[in-house]
């Protein structure tokens, strides 16, 4: 093409996520900055329920999508309409995400230049009540017959596109949106703004090369284009020594955010990069070690992860923090019923806190022989080397919509990452098999915790063979 075009898309759909709701209707307007060239407009069949304010919102009822085609039957027209050509909608978030979990589906990876004319409008008006559609639309007082219809919304968009890039500095704004604030003078002189806009908007880590072919930088992202785009934007210190060393860029697709946060650590220790910082270090700055007192029983404490304790001492487990060290030693402590005195969580030298609180069977002042209590500790030593009290399978997803991601916690310590077939997933040996097995370090399993208690996921206990979340 000779010259700029835009594919101005607007659609309608059963819900707001684009995970689990599905496209009604899709509209397409094809604007080459001048004229419009071209436009498209169909129903679509989203194969699921209409809830009754969706068809309020819309008039897109049941019957309406009943014979319509399905998203398939049309998916390589909207590739037809929309390639080469910058994607534009209003709040594109939303309509690129839809059309990328569509296509997802399909097992095709939808990738588009794009520019929302929700942010383009702020920068071109500012100062107005709103950026809705429907605001704009009375301020400018375009001409629309059906509103929150997909064709109708689309021309709308459209005349608003063209009144923004009418204005010399908005067609400026609309260039540096587009080229995700990217200053193609600030780029390193190696790398091409065509080369960034190659690049997928995919969960995965991405790895910066010097000019040596050495990596200098390893990253994580759900986006890869859109956080290496903000790197090259970055005016810190971190990104001018990025701008200064950036080569050439490399990337792996890991679909899960858990596995490419696994990745990461493991391949920042691995490397070493000279422009990350964070994670590098392979030991944490407290562990728990356990020795035997002078009356027969066994002790655990808190200490400084230093070399020298590391080579003196009885290390179990290290940790990024005192509080954290405390804690997982606390938590074993009360569910052996151990001595606090004997964990120097509360140091005595007679009967212990806990013994008051009938909470320790009494080996501080007396009451339990070393032999009896150090069953219990051994079983504590146990525990406390395993940073999870289980063996399980965590699945997430893969790299494509029909594959799953693995990740084995087994000996109650992180083992590693794989792949699997969704359709295999309920296979626990297959699955383990899938593994690649890796180092373990300390940080891997703060971030198995984090990432669980925060987003959750399917989890498989090995030894009972069941879901416990």
């Amino acid at each position: 093409m000779s010259k700029r075009e835009y594919a101005i898309v607007d659609i309608e759909t059963t819900g707001g996520r684009a995970s689990r709701s599905r496209i009604t209707e899709i509209g397409i307007v094809v604007y080459d900055g001048e004229k419009v060239t071209e436009t498209y407009e169909t129903l679509i069949d989203p194969e699921q329920y209409i809830p009754a304010g969706i068809v309020e919102l819309t008039g897109i009822t049941q019957e309406m999508v009943a014979g319509q085609p399905k998203f398939y039957e049309v998916a390589k027209r909207i590739v037809e309409l929309t390639e080469g050509r910058i994607f534009v909608a209003h709040n594109a978030k939303f309509d690129y995400g839809f059309l990328r979990a569509e296509f997802g589906r399909l097992g095709y990876t939808f990738s588009r230049r794009q520019l929302c004319t929700v942010r383009l409008a702020r920068k071109c008006f500012p100062g107005l009540p709103s950026y809705s559609l429907g605001n704009l639309i009375r301020h400018f007082g375009f001409q629309v017959d059906a509103r929150h219809r997909a064709l109708a919304d689309a021309q709308a968009t459209t005349e608003l596109l063209e009144r923004c890039l009418a204005g010399e500095d908005c067609a400026a704004e609309a260039q540096q949106l587009i080229n995700h604030g990217i200053k193609e003078t600030r780029l390193p002189k190696q790398i091409k703004l065509e080369q960034i806009m190659e690049l997928p908007e995919e969960t995965g880590v991405y790895y910066f090369h010097d000019a040596n072919g050495d990596v200098v930088y390893v990253g994580k992202s759900t986006n890869i284009r859109k956080r290496i785009a903000q790197h090259f934007n970055d005016h810190t210190t971190k990104g001018s020594r990025i701008a200064e060393k950036v080569a050439d860029i490399t990337y792996e697709i890991t679909g899960s955010e858990l596995v490419a946060l696994l990745l990461e650590s493991e391949e920042i220790k691995r490397l070493q990069p000279r422009i990350n910082r964070a994670q590098r270090g392979q030991r944490f700055s407290h562990a728990i070690h356990s020795y035997v007192n002078e009356r027969g029983f066994r002790c655990f404490d808190v200490i400084r992860n230093t070399a020298q304790a590391r080579k003196e001492l009885d290390i179990i487990s290290e940790y990024p923090s005192i509080s954290r060290a405390k804690g997982r030693l606390n938590f074993v402590r009360k569910h052996l019923e151990l001595c606090s005195a004997f964990t120097n969580i509360y140091p005595s030298k007679s009967a212990c806190f806990h013994y008051h609180l009938k909470q320790c069977r009494g080996g501080c002042a007396g009451e339990e022989d070393p032999g009896e209590y150090n069953l219990r500790a051994e079983e504590a030593r146990l525990h406390l080397r395993s940073v999870f009290d289980d063996d399980f399978l965590l699945f997430d997803c893969g790299r494509s919509h029909d594959e799953a991601s693995v990740i084995l916690v087994e000996e109650g310590k992180y083992q590693g990452f794989g792949f699997i077939d969704k359709e295999c997933a309920h296979d626990i040996a297959m699955a383990i098999d899938s593994v690649k097995r890796t180092v373990t370090y300390p940080d891997t399993a703060r971030i198995i915790q984090r990432y669980v208690s925060e987003k959750g996921g399917k989890m498989v206990n090995l030894s009972t063979g069941k879901v416990v979340r």
